[in-house]
């Protein structure tokens, strides 16, 4: 009987190993480790949903871009490197790379959930293109972060009042049309703006309102202008193509089903009501329900500013980054985004 238990033991031990052999593991690299988007939606559905699901082989290891102390821009070409399996990033941080990726993240274009979600769905061949061409890479998902909005430290009422200040934009694009206001467009990293609002760097800084909410930015600033400036700010993530390809295809039917249905959607779901969420958790008008509401003046935009905005980014922001993306991209961009969203490039 001994023989026998002890025999047993090694075939368990044997098979566990053999099952241990076959795990598909994955290093997946996050987005930022403070914010919403990583804490609510990335973390759970890569450390828990996906290596729990039904017929799952995959095993992950994560960790987030600031974690490792790298910058956001440098994510999706490490990705491609092969450094990590996976990478996540806001799309604007990476346009020094591939300024066809603007085209992305339209400011004031889509001032909905569901207007942002139908752009992205427009783009998306663009960027699945963008990606394996640019980066090696083949595009899983593509996630919002809230609508961009501005801080600000003194009174505004008005874009005029931008007219002249140094405002910390958050994407090319962003900053573009910021300058084109009249504004300064400053360079400063996400997690630095506090304290360049603090000491005068900034005067202004642009960013998720939910993001500047778990950022803390409001207790260096006292003005919201909700116009949406900055857009969505979309998060792509994407898979090292070689990895992707040593994939079975079931493998890849799995994982993309399971980012399609158990992490894209409930981003997006999440994204419809989070403006009024968090302009109640930074202004205190109406239920915090993330935390204790800050005080801000809220500075909701008139007509005025709004068709402003809009004529500069048609005549003057969408022609300049048609320049830098080339014209062939720019008529992709029209006969996809733009012919949802209503807007078309000069070309």
């Amino acid at each position: 009987m001994k023989i026998i238990r002890n025999a047993l033991l090694a075939g368990t031990a044997l098979i566990a190993g053999a099952a241990m052999a076959q795990a598909e593991e994955l290093s997946v690299v996050g987005s930022w480790s403070s914010l919403p988007l990583y804490k609510q939606y990335e973390a759970p559905f890569w450390t828990e949903t996906l290596p729990g699901a039904e017929g799952s082989d995959f095993e992950v290891s994560m960790t987030t871009f600031d974690q490792m102390g790298i910058a956001g821009g440098d994510v999706y070409r490490m990705l491609g490197d092969g450094v990590f399996d996976v990478g996540m990033t806001v799309a604007d941080y990476t346009v020094g790379d591939a300024p066809e990726l603007e085209g992305l993240d339209v400011p004031l274009v889509a001032t909905t959930a569901d207007d942002a979600r139908k752009m992205v769905d427009a783009a998306r061949p663009m960027v699945e293109d963008i990606m394996k061409e640019r980066f090696n890479a083949k595009l899983l998902a593509i996630a919002p972060y809230p609508p961009q909005v501005v801080f600000c430290k003194d009174e505004v009422s008005s874009l005029d009042d931008l007219k002249g200040k140094k405002i910390r934009g958050s994407g090319r694009m962003t900053t573009k049309l910021l300058e084109a206001l009249g504004a300064e467009g400053i360079n400063v990293a996400f997690s630095e703006v506090p304290g360049a609002l603090e000491r005068g760097g900034v005067d202004c800084a642009v960013t998720g309102a939910g993001s500047g909410y778990s950022a803390g930015w409001w207790e260096v600033s006292s003005h919201l202008m909700t116009l949406p400036l900055g857009g969505w700010d979309p998060v792509v993530t994407a898979m090292n193509m070689d990895k992707w390809e040593s994939l079975s295809d079931e493998q890849k039917e799995m994982l993309q089903t399971q980012l399609t249905e158990k992490f894209e959607a409930p981003a997006w779901d999440a994204a419809a009501g989070a403006l009024e969420s968090d302009i109640a958790c930074l202004t205190g008008n109406g239920e915090c329900a993330a935390g204790e509401a800050a005080s801000m003046t809220l500075v909701e935009p008139t007509e005025a500013d709004t068709q402003q905005a809009r004529k500069i980014l048609e005549e003057t922001v969408l022609p300049e980054w048609a320049e830098r993306a080339g014209s062939d991209w720019a008529k992709r961009w029209n006969e996809s985004v733009g012919k949802t969203v209503g807007v078309q490039v000069p070309l």
